[in-house]
């Protein structure tokens, strides 16, 4: 019988955005002269798209991914984005009309900073599923014990 590693709850948890610190909204919320330029509206972005893209240029490395729910950024964090872009927090509601805009921005942001995607069938992938196998086990044997 197959046990999930994490409830319903968990994973809703684990895909939203946690409460953030005064250090970290400093350190991954401020924006460089380049992230700004990133974001330009000069390559066809209204207000929503710009932030948006500004909160995922900042999440991605923070968190590691981009939830879901781009809107749902701490205020706090938006609001220091949007003062960088001359932009009022409000924009972000207006993010994401059309449902292919978040993953062909992410897929944008991603490469902007450099982050490298594996192809389903290479070695990289293959060692990651190998690798997320053995942390599920011994994830699995360790709640077990504990019991």
């Amino acid at each position: 019988m197959s046990e999930k590693m994490f409830s319903s709850e968990q994973l809703e948890q684990l895909r939203s955005f946690p409460d953030i610190g005064r250090d970290e909204l400093i350190t991954h919320f401020t924006l460089t002269p380049a992230d700004v330029a990133f974001v330009d509206p000069g390559r066809g972005r209204g207000p929503a798209d710009r932030l948006g893209m500004a909160v995922m240029v900042a999440t991605l490395p923070w968190l590691g991914f981009v939830p879901d729910e781009v809107g749902s950024a701490p205020p706090e964090a938006v609001a220091r984005l949007a003062t960088a872009l001359g932009l009022h927090p409000g924009a972000l509601r207006g993010y994401g009309q059309r449902a292919q805009t978040q993953s062909d921005h992410v897929g944008q942001v991603a490469k902007y900073l450099g982050w490298k995607q594996a192809a389903t069938d290479s070695q990289q992938m293959k060692e990651l599923e190998q690798f997320l196998q053995v942390v599920t086990e011994v994830s699995s044997r360790d709640r077990l014990t504990s019991r």
